[in-house]
């Protein structure tokens, strides 16, 4: 996407589609590109924002919004999401994904493709879901995943959410490769492992990798480097 490289612009707005970075946080990555703008212009200060958090383990496309851009943010907040990834049958992990170590294993010989394609189906539509506990979401004003890594659990009120789209893209047992197109406040770590627990084995999320928000594509994204990069050239 064109960008215009220049103090003014930033400040006054910009639209960033950038590619975030395996084990990087949302939060870091709107770190670095705050602290790159304000070290390359000279900026004591610039508003930037993001609309919709990835988990360190998650790669792909985020929105970031720019000094009077930041207003904006909400309206990109609720737009639909789509993602490929990649998940693993017959194991568990507390967090849903690899951030944690595998809690119990199940058997997975009675798992068919037509099990599959028929388990599937009942999470498309409206459905409620249940975040996970290692999640950012807070609870009396403490974020889940720092209880979760007390070792502490709480109850979790389930949320209604939308998936449209969920197909299983390549099944080489025990891993299954998969695509969903779903709305906001969507957990695809949920999905993984409600997935699993619906076909009696167990679950959990290998990667994920966001390839869209609304109409706005990975494909057309920069990489936290190559922005950077340009940044600099263009000081």
């Amino acid at each position: 996407m064109e960008l215009t490289y220049t103090k003014e612009a930033f400040l006054a707005g910009q639209f960033l589609l950038i590619d975030k970075p395996l084990e990087w946080t949302s939060f870091q990555v709107v770190n670095k590109i705050r602290w790159a703008i304000r070290k390359t212009y000279g900026i004591k200060k610039i508003k930037v924002g993001h609309a919709g958090t990835l988990d360190p383990l998650a790669t792909g496309l985020m929105l970031i919004c720019t000094g009077k851009m930041t207003k904006q943010i909400e309206q990109f907040m609720g737009l639909d999401k789509a993602y490929t990834g990649t998940l693993q049958l017959g194991a568990t992990t507390p967090s849903y994904d690899l951030e944690t170590e595998v809690s119990e294993r199940k058997p997975i010989h009675h798992i068919s493709e037509d099990m599959l394609a028929h388990t599937r189906t009942q999470f498309l539509g409206n459905i409620q879901q249940k975040p996970p506990l290692h999640s950012a979401i807070k609870k009396d004003g403490k974020r889940l995943y720092t209880l979760a890594r007390a070792g502490e659990t709480t109850e979790i009120p389930t949320r209604e959410i939308t998936i449209s789209a969920f197909d299983l893209t390549d099944i080489s047992l025990p891993n299954i490769a998969f695509s969903v197109s779903c709305s906001k406040g969507t957990y695809i770590r949920s999905l993984a492992h409600d997935f699993g627990q619906a076909l009696g084995c167990g679950a959990h999320l290998t990667s994920l990798c966001r390839t869209a928000i609304g109409n706005y594509s990975l494909s057309d994204s920069l990489t936290l480097d190559d922005f950077l990069n340009t940044l600099e050239q263009n000081a």
